[in-house]
């Protein structure tokens, strides 16, 4: 007999599917914006919905109460709660829509968890059912063959054979409906395709041959047996692998043993043993919890692993690190391919790129269905869409979807939004929500990384980023940030994510030692598309980042018509190009703490609203033109009392010397590229007077510097000073010794040098010193020996000192850091306490050398 309360369940649901389904067919018809996350929504429920039912038809045979209906009816009335909400939404309110889009996927996402795992309690009824019925039958079998005389007895075998006989069509019945929702029946003979699967592959695919012969070479090396496959969503990274387990070589290798699993955020890792199981047609061991799922999994592999083994675990989020722990196991020919948005530095990787610009035509062509019968729209037109699209195989598919069948005026009208700084972002919500999806935070830590990850968007559109800059915006920005290791550590978070790539082009693979002027960031266009997306969803007098894009002098119409008198931005960003008249229009910022200016202009401004940033404490100037650029109305930072960090990029410093100024606040200067030789040389900037307070000078690549101000000796408050790739530098001033406060002194490739001051050994607390590449270098000073607290040297490739002072033997704990001509330099000192010798290897990036421009 049923059990009265799973009806009363039964009937909960069927009410609350009810509701929900009014409910999203109102949504559907009310937003467009809805229409595509609604679509899944609706067809997560409907799959739910039968499994429910079938589950409620398998209990009435089985007498079970229905405790795991529970936990999707909570899921449901959730719903009902968040579908009423969307109703609410006004039609004008573009960013209610998309936060509400975002709650929607995650409902889903809870949904579709709760199908998988009905999915198995329906397949666990249906198989009970059948063995209680086989059991029966056998029962009733042994009994048959037995002659009894007894009547009594034969008439109750007949009555039982016919009651039988009614149950295994029941049972029958219920089978076939859930096989028709997609759930194959399970028989313990047969193996079940539809269990850890290798899915379909697209109608096309195009641009991963290269990839996939690049993947399997990685992936067959003996040494390896885990790749982690990455790239932004919408890369390809499924199809990808899709393609992978469907290659001739790989199915000759591994044959039947191919397992394909999806992970997905919320990974269930004992359901996932429970797939590889079934895959194999066996029963689904009831597992108690994880430590008992691993055992099974260790059983499973050491029978299956006597064969070549793939697998694959698709869509693995971060920090999954310890799931991907469980599946390592020390077996011959035992491979795990995974895909994800994040690296995971435990494992080998391998990026998956974009798609070059033919092969963005095709899969565009396909997806728009240009055919003969859209010859009308001009191949032109085309082209200016798939550059649109960045080559990110989703961005082209949404695109092409979305304009097939459409008339040219429409394609046009899309590609003059995009002109006039539209993202492909405003019309793909589709892309949009796939891209968002990256940035979904549920921690502390995460939530940094997204809003580093915003602050991306205010450096220009293909110009790489400079991580000296970030580490001056993250530093004042974010007090948990407040040394430069932190804030390198969070961009590696960022990049592991596939959000930005690091790129590092110094010569030798030395990390942490603190040098960050080669190391730079670069963004996939769609990236920088989605962190500006973000920052605009307020009205500009609210956000937190002010990000502007002006062409020629286009204004945005909200600045120029001067609608905001007051924002409370804590960053502003503007980026002019070549075209820009430098004729400002009046702002009032604040609250403003960053300031990031980028222009292409010879001659270049500062707006005279920078007066008015009270609260600014980074500025970051970049010119990237090709010349150094003249700076004006450097004079109104004056009033920037408290302004800390400031770093000029191909700037002409001598245009800045004609008005001096002091800065009393100010604690780091860093000029990448700047013209400075003549204003330092002739006394026009005197670092004392000008920036008393000082703590630390960042040179690098100022090709005409030849000697520092006289009085750099005369910041007293100075605690690194770092000169690198400054080519024509021959001195450093006499009494360098007087920098008390010293720690950090850098001369990288400073390849004129002939050597350091006399009173080097003046400085007590200098703990680190680099003269790598330094070739001119002879000798080192007799008291070198004197710096006691000296712990780290860098002297690779000093080809010309050929000899050591006799005092470098009091030096006590120090890492040197050379080549092999280092070693023998020192080996007459050795053994010295605590001292050893590191060997730097060389690592020339040489793509990245043509764009530094002297």
């Amino acid at each position: 007999m049923a059990n009265p309360a799973d009806a009363f369940a039964g009937a909960a649901a069927g009410f609350l599917f009810s509701v929900l389904y009014d409910g999203l067919k109102e949504l559907t018809t009310k937003y467009v914006l809805f229409k595509h996350v609604l679509k899944s929504v609706k067809s997560t429920l409907e799959s739910l919905e039968q499994v429910v039912q079938d589950i409620a038809r398998l209990n009435e045979d089985l007498d079970r109460p229905k405790e795991e209906l529970a936990s999707l009816e909570t899921q449901l009335e959730k719903g009902k709660v968040l579908v009423a909400k969307c109703g609410k939404v006004r039609v004008w309110s573009v960013y209610k829509k998309y936060k509400y889009s975002r709650k929607l996927l995650g409902w889903n996402d809870s949904l579709k968890e709760q199908l998988e795992m009905l999915k198995v309690h329906a397949i666990r009824d249906g198989k009970e059912t059948l063995t209680t019925v086989k059991r029966t039958k056998k029962t009733v079998s042994q009994i048959e063959s037995t002659s009894f005389n007894i009547k009594e007895g034969v008439e109750q075998i007949e009555t039982n054979t016919a009651n039988l006989q009614v149950v295994v069509s029941r049972v029958e019945a219920r089978v076939s409906n859930i096989e028709a929702a997609g759930i194959k029946q399970i028989q313990p003979e047969a193996k079940i395709e539809a269990w850890c699967a290798v899915p379909e592959l697209p109608t096309l695919t195009v641009g991963l041959d290269g990839p996939l012969n690049e993947l399997k070479m990685k992936l067959f090396n003996n040494g390896v047996s885990m790749v982690v496959l990455t790239a932004p969503g919408g890369c390809g990274k499924t199809t990808l692998a899709t393609k992978f387990c469907q290659d001739e070589q790989v199915q000759e290798k591994f044959k039947n043993n191919i397992f394909f699993v999806t992970v997905s955020k919320m990974p269930n890792f004992y359901l996932i043993v429970q797939e590889l199981y079934q895959s194999k047609g066996n029963q689904a061991p009831d597992f108690k919890d994880d430590e008992n799922a691993l055992k099974w999994l260790q059983k499973f592999m050491k029978e299956e692993g006597q064969n070549p083994l793939l697998l694959v675990l698709d869509d693995v989020w971060s920090g999954s690190d310890s799931l991907l722990a469980k599946f390592e196991f020390k077996m011959q020919d035992y491979k795990v391919l995974v895909t994800s948005r994040s690296e995971f530095p435990r494992y080998g990787s391998y990026a998956l790129q974009s798609l070059d610009f033919d092969n963005a035509m095709k899969l565009f062509h396909h997806a728009a269905s240009l055919g003969e019968k859209s010859s009308h729209i001009p191949l032109e037109i085309s082209r200016q869409v798939v550059e649109g699209c960045k080559g990110f195989p989703l961005a082209i598919t949404v695109a092409g979807k979305s304009l097939c069948g459409q008339p040219v005026e429409t394609w046009q009208k899309r590609l003059i939004e995009w002109s006039k700084g539209s993202s492909i972002l405003d019309s793909e919500t589709e892309l949009l929500l796939r891209l968002q999806t990256s940035l979904d935070v549920s921690n502390k830590e995460m939530r940094m990384v997204k809003e580093c990850f915003l602050d991306l968007g205010s450096f220009p559109e293909d110009q790489r980023i400079p991580v000296a800059a970030l580490i001056d915006i993250w530093t004042e920005s974010y007090g948990s940030l407040d040394e430069d290791i932190l804030c390198v550590a969070n961009l590696h978070q960022i990049t592991n994510r596939s959000l930005a790539n690091l790129v590092v082009t110094r010569k030798d693979k030395l990390q942490g030692d603190g040098y960050y002027s080669e190391h730079f960031v670069t963004q996939h266009d769609l990236l920088r598309e989605l962190a500006i997306y973000e920052t605009k969803q307020e009205d500009p007098e609210h956000r937190e980042r002010l990000i502007v894009n002006i062409f020629e002098d286009n204004f945005p119409k909200w600045w120029s018509e001067q609608k905001y008198q007051c924002m409370k931005a804590r960053l502003l960003s503007i980026s002019t190009d070549g075209a820009f008249s430098t004729k400002w229009h009046d702002m009032e910022l604040p609250e403003a703490e960053v300031l990031v200016l980028n222009f292409k202009t010879k001659n270049y401004p500062l707006p005279q609203f920078v007066e008015k940033m009270v609260k600014l404490k980074v500025l970051v100037v970049t010119n990237y033109g090709i010349v150094p650029s003249e700076l004006t109305n450097f004079q109104i930072l004056c009033t920037s009392s408290k302004l800390k960090r400031m770093r000029l990029e191909r700037i002409s410093i001598p245009s800045i010397a004609k008005h001096p100024m002091q800065l009393y606040s100010l604690q780091k200067i860093s000029l990448f590229m700047c013209n400075i030789g003549q204003a330092f040389s002739n006394g026009s900037i005197q670092f004392s007077h000008a920036w008393p307070n000082l703590v630390e000078v960042n040179i690098d690549y100022c090709n005409d510097l030849v000697a520092l101000p006289a009085d750099t000796s005369d910041l007293i408050h100075l605690k690194k000073l770092s000169i690198t790739n400054c080519h024509k530098l021959l001195a450093l001033p006499e009494d360098i010794g007087k920098l008390a406060k010293l720690e950090l002194l850098r001369l990288r490739s400073c390849t004129d040098l002939a050597k350091l001051p006399g009173s080097t050994g003046n400085l007590k607390k200098l703990k680190s010193l680099d003269i790598s590449y330094c070739f001119s270098i002879k000798e080192l000073p007799e008291d070198f020996g004197e710096l006691s607290s000296l712990r780290e040297l860098n002297m690779r490739d000093c080809s010309r000192l050929q000899e050591l002072p006799l005092s470098v033997s009091n030096l006590k704990h120090l890492k040197v850091i050379g080549d092999d001509e280092t070693q023998s330099l020192w080996q007459p000192f050795l053994p010295i306490k605590g001292t050893h010798i590191v060997v730097a290897k060389e690592n020339i990036n040489l793509n990245w050398l043509p764009k530094f421009q002297f």
